[in-house]
């Protein structure tokens, strides 16, 4: 169990736990996710840190198969400039490695924002905490699990 799992199960929100093996040498751990899985990559959603203002960090969900938009998350997180958290300060807020990143039961709840394009779903898929695990979930039991936010994230 992930403190991400762990998050679920305590909120008692419906979920289902799928574990792949994950290959070291993946360059895309969300699209590796979704081939593994055999699930529409667009359903598959990835976990990103940013600075905002260069004070804030604040999360990310997007799909795999999309660019997140510094703008548009600088703009939703009330700031006017994002850019990519430090990969050790991502690390130690939230107490998850690169690549296994839940948006659930970090260890600093940090500001999240999910992709409008979630709510087209009856589920998603979010890591689960560890590489090679995934939580599927409805997007409105991740907003509420995260305290998140559904705003438009994508890069056109």
């Amino acid at each position: 169990m992930t403190p991400g799992i762990n998050a679920a199960c305590k909120a008692g929100v419906t979920h289902n736990i799928h574990e792949y093996d994950h290959d070291p040498a993946s360059a895309g751990y969300g699209n590796e996710a979704a081939e593994k899985m055999g699930v529409n990559p667009t359903r598959v959603f990835k976990t990103l840190v940013v600075t905002v203002d260069g004070k804030t960090l604040a999360v990310g969900v997007v799909p795999v198969t999309a660019m997140l938009s510094m703008k548009l998350i600088a703009k939703a997180a009330g700031g006017k400039k994002a850019s990519m958290a430090d990969p050790q300060e991502v690390q130690r807020r939230t107490g998850y490695v690169l690549g296994g990143v839940s948006p659930l039961g970090q260890k600093n709840r940090l500001k999240t924002f999910i992709d409008a394009s979630a709510e087209a779903f009856e589920t998603i898929y979010v890591s689960a905490g560890r590489r090679g695990l995934e939580i599927e979930l409805s997007p409105g039991d991740l907003a509420q699990l995260t305290g998140g936010r559904f705003a438009q994230l994508q890069q056109e």
